[in-house]
């Protein structure tokens, strides 16, 4: 049954059955879980989320950019239905299966470059950065992996070394993965260098602390650490550096991958060809699925069996993602992505003109966020924190990221309507209110 695409409180939030379910959760669920909303879905399609009390929720955040062509999208649940009939499970690497070659096949012609490429794949965001990593340390014989500030690359052992935020990443869990170092970014609202001055910082940095590391690893646009992007020349420049030492140059493309930012990879906004991309989230339609994409030379640097897991590219999740890319490419979702992107920043720019509490306003497609500073620009992360609770209680979901907790962001799904994207701003709007 289709899902009526409008915003709809019955109970308050969270509703009764919400709230039995809430007390369910945290007799069976350990607390370090955390969750967003204090509610429970149990339907979902296009823009709108719908909780066990019947209220329909506006969705910016797509399950952390997950749920990209929409969720149960129709090209995406037939696929799932027909492999799992066939067959839910073999292991690539016991009997391999059509769909895990289609899905390598699709990623090294939609990745950045015309260059021989392979693709592997795995099931999560941190498995594809931490495989990437290994791929590289095999290819160049050396160790150090160099990460950026406010960087996010997961919660495993090696990737939260990656990552750059201590609470709640990586707080009482250490020790961390050895040689991992860390290079500024470029950040263009606090640092206020141009894309060269940053680019000098960042090499002689790395330069002076590591000397040549393995590999250089980066978002393109920073997810949890605020949706930074970084100025104009900063990586191309970064790359060329890394290719004329021989270091592996990985675009961990998990959030802004497929379509998401306005191009099917982020690195296209400037024309960045990486050696390996780690890519997940979008990749499936809402389905566990991660893959590496890249040279085929490096991609060959790991010995036979030093690859792969269980789960890596289960057959329903490769179908899914085949599902996905037909759903992206024949709906023109790049396109979509770019007119959301529009209509997110114009609102929110005539917001920043009312209210200087917004410092910052960024991004790129469907990936957009508003930095909330007090006045003199310090982060103002009870402002983020206040504001999303209100749109959170008026049917809004809404996510907060940065390293300073000051950043809201936007990631609604492609599929949303311009009528639902106006009314949940209109609720943000009125969030700065309160």
């Amino acid at each position: 049954m289709e899902l009526e695409q409008t915003r709809r409180l019955v109970t308050g939030i969270p509703g009764p059955r919400s709230r039995e379910l809430v007390a369910r959760r945290e007799s069976a669920v350990p607390r370090g879980v955390g969750t967003t909303m204090p509610v429970f879905a149990v339907r979902a399609g296009g823009g709108i989320v719908e909780d066990a009390d019947g209220n329909r929720l506006i969705d910016l955040g797509s399950g952390i950019a997950v749920t990209t062509v929409g969720a149960s999208a129709p090209r995406v649940v037939e696929a799932v239905r027909a492999q799992a009939e066939a067959f839910t499970h073999t292991c690539f690497m016991v009997t391999p299966y059509e769909g895990y070659l289609a899905v390598a096949e699709q990623l090294n012609r939609l990745t950045p470059g015309t260059h021989a490429k392979k693709t592997v794949l795995f099931n999560s965001g941190a498995e594809a950065v931490e495989n990437a990593v290994k791929i590289a340390r095999a290819h160049t014989g050396r160790q150090a992996v160099v990460a950026f500030d406010h960087a996010y690359h997961g919660r495993t052992s090696l990737t939260m070394a990656l990552t750059a935020k201590s609470l709640p990443y990586k707080h009482n869990f250490g020790p961390f993965a050895p040689e991992v170092y860390r290079a500024p970014l470029s950040y263009p609202f606090r640092d206020e260098l141009d894309g060269p001055a940053a680019t000098r910082h960042a090499i002689e940095t790395i330069e002076r602390q590591v000397g040549l590391p393995a590999a250089v690893i980066i978002e393109p646009i920073q997810g949890e650490g605020g949706f930074i992007v970084p100025a104009p020349g900063f990586l191309p420049a970064l790359a060329d550096w890394c290719r004329e030492h021989d270091v592996v140059f990985i675009a961990d493309e998990v959030q802004t991958g497929f379509a998401r930012t306005g191009a099917m990879f982020a690195s296209e906004h400037e024309g960045l060809v990486p050696d390996l991309v780690a890519s997940a989230k979008g990749i499936a339609g809402g389905l566990p699925l991660s893959a590496v994409t890249g040279r085929a030379e490096i991609m060959d640097a790991a010995h036979p069996g030093g690859l792969g897991g269980t789960y890596g590219g289960n057959p329903i999740a490769c179908a899914a993602a085949l599902a996905a890319i037909e759903t992206i490419e024949t709906e023109r979702l790049t396109d979509r992505a770019r007119e959301i992107g529009k209509l997110l920043t114009e609102r929110l720019l005539r917001l920043q003109d009312k209210d200087n509490r917004i410092g910052d306003v960024r991004g790129r497609g469907a990936m957009v966020a508003v930095e909330l500073v007090r006045p003199g620009g310090e982060p103002d992360p009870e402002l983020a924190r206040t504001v999303a609770t209100f749109a959170h209680q008026q049917g809004v979901i809404v996510l907060t990221c940065g390293t300073y907790g000051n950043v809201l962001r936007f990631l609604p799904p492609l599929t949303i309507t311009d009528e639902l994207l106006h009314d949940a701003l209109d609720v943000l709007e009125e969030g700065f209110t309160v």
